[in-house]
This record gives C-alpha cells, structure tokens and sequence, in this order.
C-alpha cells in the first residue's frame, strides 16, 4: 500500500452516468492481485471528506497506468468525472484482498456474475483466470440498455450474457435469470454487485465454491473506523465480524451475512 498523488491520463463517459479513467503512478506496480480497491480523495479542498473506494477494473505495470469505472451519483463521483487529463489525485492503495485466482487450477470452469458497477473487478479477475487456462464465462446485469459496459471487452476472456432489468437488452430479467435460461455450469463462481444480486445467487446455488466481492461505504479504508463492518454466519448477532475494507472486500461463498 501507498499514497502517491496518480495523474488523470483519461476520463471519459461509457454509458450512462458510467466513467472510465486512467490513472498513472508507481502504485501500480504493488497491486497483488485481482479484486482489489483503490481509496481516492476525489478534491484538492477539504469537502467531501470522505475518500471513495473505487475497485480496481484493469492493470497495465509495463506502462504504470490502471483503470477504475464508476458511477458518477453523489458529490464525489461527481466531482471525479469532472477531473481532467493531466490533473491529479490524492490515492491510496491497493487496499484489501481481491479473488483467489491462484486456487483456480486449468481447465476449471469459473463464472463471473456481476451487477452495475460491481462488473468492473472481474474484468482483470477474468484475464488473470484466461491467463492459467481456465474456462470463463462472463454474466453481466444492468438496469437498462443505456448502462450496459464492457460487453465486448469481456468477450477477450470468454463467453459473455448481459441482462438488463427492463429487457431493453439482452436477457429481461437480472443475473441469475441469465444463469437458469442458458443452464450455465461451473466449478466456481466470482462475483460482485449489489447486496440483493449477490443474496439472490447465494440463495439459488448454497453449495457453490467461490467467491463474492462487497460493495460498501467506507471510513478509512484500512480497517481502523469499523465503519464497514459485516457479521458472519456462523455468528450473525455476535461479536464475530469482519471489515469489508481490510479482510475483504472478497468473502468466501456464504461466510459473511448480506
């Protein structure tokens, strides 16, 4: 981990209110695996306070340059899509434990389920997966066509289904429709998206190897505020948690409550 001020090298729109951006630095180069997240400072001035914790979408360390997607709703991600090639931000990272891709042997099939703006650290999960000769199958869902990305992106790394909630492409219906329709199998599943969509694939496959990646707000970052908390199954009402922040944002199939 470090903090290091990273140079807006691109910005732009993708889909609706959905931004890309590059950014350069030798922070890049401590990135460990796929999965996990970078805690930005998205103004120079005191306000907003709060960093926003943005996953981390692709690496290059040749070039010192990686890639994060977000969704530009509140304050900060508003004033994130207002930033400028050549300008700068205040980064810490990588933060937290991304997907357990050096588990994953050759051959396996592996799925990749991902919802809105949870879609984005899969896409260097699944290159690192195509990369050790897995077979991967990407499923993708959005609320409607105009903010469907990265289809064809993912399409480099497998087989790709996108669905959107009010049918106006793809599949009508959400992730797990997708996965019933076209009897989808796998050996693991990885996935990240909102609470509902990770709860309903947990619901529908109990058995499943695997991972799920949570989106939460965040404090700090580094587990010191515990403002990110979340219990585990085996003691849901106890004093048995963890931090999303520091011990996640990946969690094992079914270990932590959603």
């Amino acid at each position: 981990m470090r903090k290091e001020d990273m140079i807006v090298l691109e910005n732009k729109e993708i889909a609706r209110d959905i931004f890309e951006m590059k950014l350069g630095g030798l922070l890049v180069q401590d990135i460990t695996e796929p999965g996990q997240f970078l805690h930005i400072h998205t103004s120079p001035q005191p306000f907003p306070l709060l960093r926003r914790p943005l996953s981390i979408c692709k690496t290059n360390k040749a070039e010192e340059y990686l890639t994060v997607i977000y969704r530009a709703e509140g304050e900060g991600t508003r004033l994130l899509s207002a930033c400028s090639k050549g300008s700068t931000l205040d980064v810490i990272g990588p933060l937290g434990h991304g997907f357990p891709v050096s588990d994953v042997s050759p051959g396996e099939k592996v799925l990749l389920a991902g919802g809105g703006v949870g879609v984005p650290p899969l896409y260097d999960t699944g290159h690192a997966l195509k990369e050790k000769g897995v077979d991967v199958t990407t499923v993708i869902g959005f609320s409607d066509k105009g903010t469907v990305f990265y289809e064809d992106p993912f399409r480099d790394i497998g087989r790709v289904f996108v669905s959107t909630a009010d049918g106006s492409y793809g599949t009508a219906g959400f992730v797990t429709d997708v996965m019933e329709k076209e009897k989808l199998a796998f050996d693991r599943i990885f996935a990240c998206g909102p609470v509902p969509m990770l709860k309903a694939l947990e619901t529908k496959y109990p058995e499943a190897e695997g991972c799920i990646s949570l989106e939460e707000r965040m404090g700090c970052g580094i587990g010191v505020c515990l403002a990110c908390v979340c219990h585990t199954r085996q003691d849901p009402d106890g004093s048995d948690y963890r931090k999303v922040c520091s011990d996640g944002p990946v969690f094992p199939w079914k270990e932590v409550v959603l």
